[in-house]
């Protein structure tokens, strides 16, 4: 396995500053960071929000700093000695803060007008060839229809020319395809921003764990109960209608969350009997019964009310199978947060449920499972979910595309470094 990455991440402000690319960079640090691997941050502006990340406010750094303003407008009459300084002042921060790094984020710095010196100081850094940089670009001034006639000048033109030694990652397709039209042959990565559904939601820790290990973030289909194990909330047709819909061509997880008795010898024999259609129909790997479950270290989960929460939040359906029941809370609690709702039509749901998807409890359980599934089709917040769960979230995004370029920009780095190659190191002074 290869070892911790230790990352510095730049951008002109931090948490608790309030912005999208400072929350961004606030979740990808703390994703990072659970995934095993050391977070530095750099900024101008905001304060230490995290305990688990080394953060370092410098506020030369940051876009309203009142030197660099003077600087910039000294620039703009042809004056660039202040330019110069701080850029030669920057530099020096950031050599010191990355004397113990592997790799360097930038977001936006290389792109935006904010500060300049920054960007000069970190292409000339880059330059350098002692940690690679990767330029995290969200925007750009020159995709304006009308472009500031200063941005085309010197020294703000360098903002649109990439640099021999910088690697660039932006976020969408359509981002990519705007960057590419200013400078056809640069190679663009294309890593997508993400939701972390942790804080989100926030998830309970103990949900997070087993999100974690019953892969559910990537499966096509979750389906939530939460029933106690008793014979007339009907189980059985739950677990034959997740076998429908496995046949069906779906990486589905049924998660039933209620507890039995085990001191009622009927709870007990109808427990078993479920637990012997899961294994008779190779479902062990589709259904999570909460209330035998053992993580990985072996300590038991005792589910809670916010425990059965989070098993809403992150499923794409409640499932009702019951016989018969008084009343039906569990739709109202799914209504509330507009989780789709397959169930019984039985009276008292019939008389809670609105456009649910219904069903009889003695329909063939793979009708029923069709049926759920077409519901599910025409159910437009049910496929922008299942999308976001299965594409966008960060947890996915750092462990499938961010982890693994960074490792490839850090090898590649090392392997140019042993070959006693150096990439072109571009202008000095306010030129690079």
């Amino acid at each position: 396995m290869d070892k911790p990455l230790r990352i510095g991440i730049l951008h002109y402000s931090c948490p608790p500053v309030v912005g999208g690319v400072e929350e961004l960079l606030k979740q990808h640090a703390l994703n990072l960071v659970r995934l095993g691997h050391h977070v530095s941050i750099l900024a101008g502006m905001g304060e230490n929000f995290s305990e688990a990340l080394a953060i370092r406010i410098e506020p030369v750094l940051g876009s309203k700093y009142p030197q660099v303003q003077k600087a910039h407008s000294e620039a703009g009459k042809g004056n660039y000695r202040s330019l110069k300084r701080l850029t030669g002042r920057i530099l020096g921060i950031l050599r010191s803060w990355a004397e113990d790094l592997d790799v360097i984020m930038a977001h936006n710095v290389l792109q935006m007008p904010f500060n300049l010196p920054f960007t000069l100081a970190l292409r000339r850094f880059a330059a350098s060839n002692g940690v690679p940089v990767v330029s995290w670009a969200h925007d750009s001034p020159y995709f304006q229809e009308v472009v500031p006639e200063y941005l085309e000048e010197f020294p703000w033109n360098v903002l649109r020319r990439p640099h021999p030694s910088i690697n660039y990652v932006t976020i969408s397709e359509s981002r990519r395809d705007l960057f590419i039209s200013h400078e056809p042959k640069l190679h663009w990565e294309v890593i997508p921003n993400g939701i972390d559904p942790v804080t989100f939601f926030y998830l309970d820790p103990r949900s997070v764990r087993l999100a974690e290990e019953l892969d559910l973030f990537n499966r096509d289909l979750v389906i939530v109960q939460p029933s106690r194990i008793t014979p007339r909330k009907n189980l059985e047709l739950s677990i034959h209608i997740v076998r429908g819909i496995k046949l069906l061509g779906y990486n589905v997880l049924f998660i039933l969350t209620g507890a039995y008795d085990p001191h009622e010898a009927r709870a007990v024999s109808y427990y078993r009997r479920l637990r012997y259609w899961i294994n008779e129909l190779n479902l062990k790997d589709n259904i999570a019964i909460l209330a035998e479950y053992r993580f990985k270290d072996k300590t038991k989960l005792v589910p809670d009310r916010i425990f059965i929460r989070d098993m809403y939040m992150m499923a794409d359906l409640l499932l009702m199978t019951s016989k018969d029941e008084g009343f039906g809370l569990p739709l109202l609690e799914a209504g509330m947060i507009k989780l789709p709702i397959a169930c019984s039509d039985i009276p008292p749901f019939k008389e809670i449920g609105e456009e649910v998807c219904f069903f009889r409890p003695t329909d063939p359980p793979l009708f029923t499972a069709g049926r759920i599934v077409e519901y599910l089709a025409r159910t437009n917040t049910h496929k922008m979910f299942r999308k976001v769960m299965r594409q966008y979230v960060l947890d996915t995004v750092c462990k499938k595309a961010l982890v693994p370029y960074l490792y490839r920009v850090v090898e590649e780095h090392e392997k140019m470094k042993s070959m006693g190659m150096q990439k072109e190191k571009g202008f000095r002074g306010v030129q690079n």
